[in-house]
């Protein structure tokens, strides 16, 4: 490596590694850093590039002299993205690049990327196909629209790009060495080699991530789409958050042709109007606050998961996204009627506001400074390991270094000025979007009550909400006002009105019975609340006939249906996701069948077999696993399944279903080179505990053992499609979350670990313990093979065996579980006087690392520790074996039945996080923390 001084060096990991890689590089960043990165700069380097490798390109269309390979344009690119990451980086760490620079670097890299890739792959595609040309024979080109932080040129380092491919309008190709081809499937082709030359992992890496899901109809759109189809999709699908998405979105593709200028032109006369309305649009507020309450749901989803993930600069609150919606409401709100908001950056958005005085001046200039120091803060969280993450490190390591590198003395002042900023953005945010706009008004006084005159033209009259509310209270419903606005929106609708008539007849009928039965739903104060959800549901079934029919006609499926609804609101929303599933209610026989997975796998290869292509396969999937579940779950709400019981059918589900998904995925997959693969699933976390959830993620790693010379390849290309299978969203739903990061070397290592590998690695054959090595083990303890071949399960067991039984000695592994309990406990910080059952210290995870640490010190002599038998019986052996008493073993795995029922009964109840009074459970807590100290001190 070379001997130049670099800051980037010292605080990148990502940087260190590219220096050692490329002797050359260290050079070619202090020349490249020692002015400002910009566009043209950024060109010429790229042309050098295509130079060394013996292909010439300039021009600021990208047009290419000397043709690049395929190969060889992605070798230019990733080389060149490494060498402008590192000189932002570098300009950025000493101080002389402001987030403007860095931005704006990052998104002209993207820029000319993105237009000398496309010149490279239209000519070699017009080589073959001919020039694509209009019905008037005008020459037709692609448009790349970059959405999100490229179209407003904020991109930050380690950014994915949003992606729209568009052209002008259907025609064909002239012909060249082949045939003429349509322009869609010419520009099709274009836009696939585009995601490949920028996306596609090489030996140099990538350039940018790609993702397209911004496009009509998302990942079952067409990859690209005409003008006229555009158009279509805006006036007769287009939704709000998609308004809000197109804000920022602008032609990243070539500027200067006509075609080019053509097709620009015409976008923009079919984006303003979608858009900006010609009026103040105020209902926008309402549907910016849904998708932001939508946003931080999901980042409290992941922190949930991920504790590590916990602190979100960007998706927390007061994050870069309140700031970013802050602005943009604006523009949403006011841009149709005042051009000055039809601008793309956030800061030139807030400036503007504060300008006409729509912000206090210093508010604007709160948000600017909080902007800059969040993009800043988040520059350097991604330059660490060239990373998309936002997540505030854990590590005391990581504070320190990041501390440093924001210039701050310490991490407890970095942290203090980042509060701050986000203290006063979470204030602006709320001020902003509070909400404005009362409610829709009441409702003429009836001359007469009950169900069927609240469900009724009332509804759509003004005043008289006291009489409406006053009707209600006849039939039991309490605090109503809730239901009453619900019940009047859903009649106002679009789509209540142009049901077709006997659909808005049968609606009509299972609306009213349903208010005629709240009298007998309990408990009382949950009647408005499962009312609510049941009309929820309605909405989502009202243009589906049959399933009205089936609630008109079955009145017991009524009656079950609210049941259900008023049971659990988790439940109420998988059934709202998948009305489908009424039909199980009328199953009684289907219901009390034991469950009996043999069969269930067979009987589901057997309908897999006899799909017609991969959609259907992956649909009739959906629809197994989701009926198996509803049946669980209405055991569950029934009485007749205890929590553990729950967890054991879900686990036993999801292995049966990953068995059958694998074989498959293997029948479809083109590379397959035997009947059966050698490959197994191997389950982690709740999955490898046997204690799933209804919503619970599956923490899988893959093996596989095959001596084929090409199996490396086979089986990580088998993984991904495997992957895609079950986490893909279909018309039918999604299959599972999967999470991955347990496999060796986490999210750096290889998607599918070869069997030998594994070993080497579990028992560190050639490599020095460190402390990394515990928490692998903990997890260990929890593990097991679920799916796939069993031979690869037995010698994985075999590993697991060995691994457990290493001699340990008590006092360092006590010290190593301490801190990583210290860890876990600062990733989900409680501020709230509930008691968190999971993470509070005398919780969950106190008794799990206590039996993790029992498991990993004492089974080398108690082979009965090795077994995957769950936490209280672990506990019992443990008091067998003398590390504790009979009657203590008793009381803490009350305490962890206690904690695991509770936790069950909140989450089936909607509740992210499982908190209680904490006088709830005192005794046990107690118990817990008294065991602590007595074997950790």
């Amino acid at each position: 490596m070379t001997d130049i001084p670099l800051l980037s060096s010292g605080f990148s990991r990502y940087a260190a590694r590219a220096y050692g890689a490329r002797p050359e590089l260290a050079a070619q960043v202090e020349s490249l850093a020692a002015a400002p990165v910009t566009r043209e700069r950024i060109a010429a380097r790229f042309d050098a590039l295509c130079e060394a490798l013996g292909g010439s390109a300039s021009g600021a269309s990208g047009a290419v002299a000397a043709p690049l390979t395929d190969e060889q344009l992605k070798q230019v690119l990733r080389r060149l993205r490494i060498e402008v990451f590192c000189a932002v980086m570098e300009r950025d760490l000493g101080g002389v690049a402001d987030v403007a620079e860095v931005t704006g670097a990052m998104t002209d890299l993207a820029e000319i990327a993105i237009q000398r890739s496309l010149a490279v792959v239209s000519a070699d595609l017009e080589t073959l196909f001919g020039e694509p040309r209009g019905p008037d024979g005008e020459r037709l080109t692609l448009g790349v629209v970059g959405m999100g932080k490229l179209g407003g040129r904020e991109l930050n380092v380690s950014s994915d790009i949003d992606l729209i491919f568009v052209y002008e309008d259907d025609g064909e190709t002239t012909g060249g060495q082949r045939a003429p081809i349509a322009t869609q499937d010419f520009f099709t082709r274009v836009g696939k080699r585009l995601i490949a030359a920028l996306a596609d992992v090489t030996a140099d890496g990538f350039v940018f991530r790609v993702d397209m899901r911004l496009r009509p109809n998302g990942d079952s759109g067409p990859l690209v789409c005409s003008l006229g189809m555009l158009e279509e999709y805006f006036y007769v699908q287009g939704r709000e958050w998609e308004r809000y998405a197109w804000i920022k979105g602008r032609l990243v593709s070539e500027p200067h042709s006509e075609s080019a200028q053509r097709l620009a032109s015409q976008l923009d006369a079919l984006v303003k109007p979608f858009v900006y309305r010609r009026y103040l649009d105020f209902g926008v507020i309402g549907a910016i606050r849904s998708l932001h309450v939508q946003i931080r749901q999901e980042a409290q989803r992941r922190a949930t998961m991920r504790p590590d993930k916990a602190d979100d600069i960007k998706l927390g609150r007061g994050g870069i996204r309140e700031i970013e919606f802050s602005a943009q409401v604006f523009q949403l709100i006011r841009g149709g009627q005042d051009a000055g908001f039809r601008v793309r950056p956030t800061l030139a958005v807030l400036g503007y506001a504060a300008a006409r005085g729509l912000i206090a001046s210093e508010v604007g200039t709160d948000l600017a400074r909080a902007y800059r120091f969040l993009r800043a803060l988040e520059h350097r969280l991604q330059y660490r390991d060239d990373a998309q993450t936002h997540a505030m490190p854990v590590d005391d390591a990581e504070r320190h270094a990041l501390a440093a590198a924001m210039g701050f003395d310490g991490y407890p002042a970095l942290l203090a000025e980042l509060d701050a900023h986000r203290d006063r953005v979470e204030r602006q945010f709320d001020q902003i979007f509070a909400d404005k706009v009362n409610g829709d008004g009441g409702c003429a006084a009836p001359e007469d009550g009950a169900a069927a005159w609240v469900w009724s033209g009332a509804l759509a009259e003004d005043g008289g909400d006291d009489a409406l509310l006053a009707r209600l209270a006849e039939l039991g419903i309490d605090g109503a006002e809730p239901l009453l606005a619900r019940l009047r929106g859903l009649w106002r609708s679009s789509r209540y009105a142009s049901l077709p008539e006997r659909s808005r007849e049968r609606f009509d009928s299972v609306a009213q019975r349903a208010l005629d039965a709240a009298r007998t739903l309990e408990p009382r104060e949950r009647r408005a609340d499962t009312l609510a959800r049941l009309f929820e549901l309605l909405e989502a079934v009202g243009r589906r006939g049959a399933y009205l029919a089936l609630l008109t006609e079955y009145p017991d499926a009524l009656t079950r249906v609210l049941k259900v609804l008023g049971g659990s609101r988790w439940a109420a929303g998988y059934l709202i996701r998948h009305p489908q599933l009424l039909d199980e209610l009328l199953d009684d026989e289907a219901i009390a069948t034991p469950f009996d997975w043999p069969v269930f796998r067979q009987q589901l290869r057997a309908r897999l077999a006899a799909a017609d292509g991969v959609e259907q396969q992956m649909d009739l999937l959906r629809h197994a696993h989701q009926a198996e579940v509803f049946r669980i779950l209405l055991l569950d709400l029934a009485g007749r399944l205890s929590v553990e019981h729950v967890s054991d059918r879900l686990s036993e589900l999801a292995d049966a279903v990953l068995d059958v998904t694998i074989d498959a995925v293997w029948q479809q997959f083109p590379r397959r080179h035997r009947d059966v693969p050698r490959f197994a699933a191997i389950a982690y976390g709740k999955l490898g505990g046997k204690e799933l959830g209804y919503a619970s993620d599956l923490d899988l790693i893959f093996l596989y053992d095959d001596e084929d010379d090409s199996a490396s390849d086979v089986y990580a290309m088998f993984a991904r499609r495997l992957i895609t299978w079950l986490t893909t969203a279909t018309g039918a739903g999604t299959l599972f979350d999967v999470d991955l990061r347990l496999r060796p070397n986490g999210e750096s290592g290889l998607l599918v670990t070869d069997l030998d590998a594994f070993r080497r690695y579990q028992l560190r054959e050639g490599d020095a313990a460190n402390t990394a090595w515990v928490w692998e083990h903990q997890a260990l303890t929890r593990a097991r093979f679920c799916a796939g071949d069993a031979g690869i399960g037995a010698h994985f067991e075999a590993i697991r065996v060995q691994v457990l039984t290493t001699p340990r000695e008590a006092g360092p592994l006590a010290g190593e579980i301490v801190d990583m309990r210290r860890r876990v406990e600062e990733g989900h910080p409680n501020r709230t006087d509930l008691f968190d059952l999971k993470h509070d210290r005398g919780g969950m995870v106190d008794i799990e690392f206590l039996v993790q640490y029992w498991v990993l010190l004492h089974a080398a002599q108690d082979p009965e520790l090795i077994r995957n038998t769950g936490n209280i019986a672990l506990l019992r052996e443990v008091s067998r074996f003398g590390l504790m008493s009979a009657d203590e073993a008793e009381t803490i795995g009350a305490a962890y039945r206690l904690y695991r029922k509770l936790q069950h009964q909140l989450r089936l109840d909607g509740m992210e996080v499982a908190r209680v009074d904490p006088a709830r459970v005192a005794p046990q807590r107690e118990a817990v923390l008294a065991l602590w100290k007595r074997v950790f001190g």
